[in-house]
């Protein structure tokens, strides 16, 4: 049976003109302008001439008549490619769990399983700080398959990327995805001693996640996960430790999901709907969407009921949105994949991220070779947002970037009414939160849209 809440959002997020979308709050009549990400307060009459102008296709006129018709700040053309900032290394393209929806085809992308090399971690290393300027930023993240199947070059990649990064005066943060089941307390001190972002995949409580995420040899793997990952959740301080659920049709209970995780201790909670999958295993279809942005907003509107009384939720979509609204996210991406961010895979190939290890698609040349700068130039321009349908005509098109390049290419745009709807809900939300004391706790001090 679909939401209520969700079609009324799918509804109130119907793009109407790729300029503007208005929305009505508590708070009055706003005004969103796409162009810079601008968020305004309107009259009711400028609220209905604005109307009037997206029904007579004459919107770019009345946005010049009031002072906002400012010249595009996104063009066509392509992002130069910049400096590689980030890189994620498949360590380990083998994993112990079975999960059907796994884009990674259960750890193993298609082929067969195997660990990357320690030369290969080193190299890879080298091509992300060895020519880093001083005070550069960058990040090093470890995925698989599931990683801690290689922690020795884990843990060695990282120490020489530590030493690197000291020696070329740049500042340099770790990540790790993982399952969770092959966890220590040894690996929780390493991780806190190397401030380590650690992303649990879990993808709800025990029967939920036993459904969806069993060992390949059969039996859930829920309790060894949270029996692995309590010592982390005590010792974490430099440390964090989240935790990322895929949605599938078969854990939409999102609301008892999050309460769960955070009773338990994670440092937050984020969802994400599985969009693609090699089989189609798991798949959100229209309907299972509209039920999951129902969900969505529950666990929204308790996030603001928790900021109004200065309790922690630590609802990561929420969170996210809140900052990159008060930010004026503006992006012709949706993230760094193919400029200054790539994915190495075990035997040292690149891609566009961590999503393509092995996929010609988003090949970006390897560490033997560098990057291929015709490839990456090519993939900047064509993934753009303006070349893509139909995100030129949609009015979350700067926020959203294009939706993720994997997704898209290997299934298409199924989230768009989904995306635009809970980016609705978001605007709204800001507009109620921005004016409210205990949104100080998250920067949104004062009143930040016009």
């Amino acid at each position: 049976m679909p939401s209520a809440v969700g079609t009324r959002f799918i509804a109130a997020g119907a793009p109407r003109s790729p300029d503007i979308h208005l929305l009505e709050s508590e708070a009055g009549h706003h005004l969103f302008v796409v162009n810079g990400s601008r968020l305004f307060d309107v009259a009711p009459d400028l609220f209905a001439r604005l109307g009037a102008a997206i029904a007579a296709d004459c919107v770019s006129e009345v946005l010049s008549s009031i002072g906002v018709g400012e010249p595009p700040l996104i063009d066509d053309a392509p992002l130069p490619a910049p400096p590689i900032h980030a890189l994620s290394l498949a360590i380990a393209q083998k994993c112990n769990l079975g999960c059907t929806y796994c884009y990674a085809q259960q750890g193993e992308f298609g082929g067969t399983a195997k660990n990357m090399e320690l030369g290969e971690a080193l190299r890879a290393v080298n091509l992300l700080v060895g020519s880093a300027q001083p005070g550069a930023r960058l990040n090093l993240a470890f995925l698989g398959g599931e990683p801690l199947v290689n922690r020795k070059v884990l843990r060695a990649a990282t120490q020489n990327a530590v030493h690197l990064a000291e020696r070329r005066k740049a500042k340099i943060t770790f990540s790790i995805t993982t399952n969770g089941t092959l966890l220590s307390e040894d690996d929780g001190r390493f991780f806190e001693e190397h401030g380590f972002a650690v992303t649990i995949s879990i993808d709800g409580p025990r029967e939920a996640h036993d459904a969806l995420r069993p060992f390949k040899g059969g039996g859930g793997s829920y309790d060894a996960v949270m029996k692995r990952v309590a010592p982390l959740l005590k010792m974490q301080q430099r440390m964090q430790v989240s935790a990322r659920v895929s949605v599938t049709p078969r854990n939409l209970s999102l609301r008892r999901t999050l309460d769960t995780f955070i009773a338990a201790g994670f440092h937050s909670v984020g969802f994400s709907p599985v969009l693609s999958a090699p089989n189609a295993e798991g798949e959100m279809q229209s309907e299972d969407l509209e039920l999951m942005l129902g969900e969505m907003i529950d666990c929204g509107l308790e996030f603001e009921r928790a900021l109004r009384c200065g309790r922690r939720y630590p609802f990561a979509n929420m969170v996210n949105a809140m900052r990159e609204i008060h930010r004026g996210t503006h992006r012709p991406y949706p993230c760094g994949a193919g400029a200054g961010y790539l994915g190495v895979s075990a035997e040292g190939e690149l891609s566009a991220c961590h999503r393509f290890v092995g996929d010609e698609i988003g090949a970006m040349g390897s560490l033997d070779d560098g990057v291929d700068l015709s490839r990456q130039a090519d993939w900047l321009a064509t993934r753009h947002v303006h070349r893509q349908e139909p995100c030129k005509s949609c009015w979350a098109r700067y926020l959203c970037g294009g939706g993720c390049h994997h997704e898209v290419i290997r299934r298409g745009r199924p989230a768009c009414d989904y995306i635009r709807a809970w980016l609705n809900y978001c605007l709204e939300a800001y507009l109620r939160l921005s004016s409210d004391p205990g949104a100080a706790r998250f920067g949104l001090t004062g009143t930040a849209h016009g």
